[in-house]
């Protein structure tokens, strides 16, 4: 399956969460195994080369593209998850939404000082939450390699609020 195909296995679904919202889908991408492998392959062509020692995934649907591109490039993988879920020390790092703010977590130990961290999350709005999620990396002392993700809203701008790393977007909206 060639990239420019992948956009016809996302799901659309207008005024979700709330009216004038649509929705981008990757549910139905997932259950296409040639449309996920085309996806994933592509995010890895364009992360390999960073030279990252970990993948940091954001909760909850940056696990499923993290955890793939994790064993294929056999890097270690970072979980970051909102907040109350993981059991140990953690770094903090709270984040304004459009409707208010929440906060995400990262083990204290998941990254050590100098490591190479790629970031993976399925979607690029306005960067809120991968901005917040590259602070806690950043936290540990840990340096950005790359972002990842399979889709992006461009006229959200949400690289103006990662502008200082690179970025690999397949599916631009």
């Amino acid at each position: 399956m060639e990239l420019d195909e992948l956009k016809e296995h996302i799901r659309n679904i207008p005024d979700f969460p709330k009216p004038g919202i649509v929705f981008r889908d990757i549910t139905t991408l997932l259950l296409n195994p040639e449309a996920f492998e085309t996806a994933v392959t592509e995010l890895e062509k364009g992360l390999r080369e960073k030279q990252a020692e970990k993948i940091a995934a954001i909760e909850s649907r940056g696990f499923i593209f993290g955890a793939v591109l994790a064993d294929r490039m056999d890097l270690g993988l970072i979980l970051i998850r909102k907040s109350g879920k993981l059991p140990e020390d953690v770094h903090e790092e709270a984040y304004d939404l459009e409707y208010g703010t929440d906060t995400l977590e990262m083990h204290k130990d998941s990254v050590q000082p100098g490591e190479r961290v790629l970031i993976i999350d399925d979607l690029l709005a306005t960067g809120g939450t991968c901005a917040a999620a590259a602070r806690l990396v950043r936290q540990a002392e840990g340096v950005i390699a790359g972002i990842g993700f399979v889709i992006e809203l461009d006229a959200l701008e949400g690289r103006h609020a990662l502008q200082e790393y690179e970025i690999v977007s397949l599916i631009h909206y």
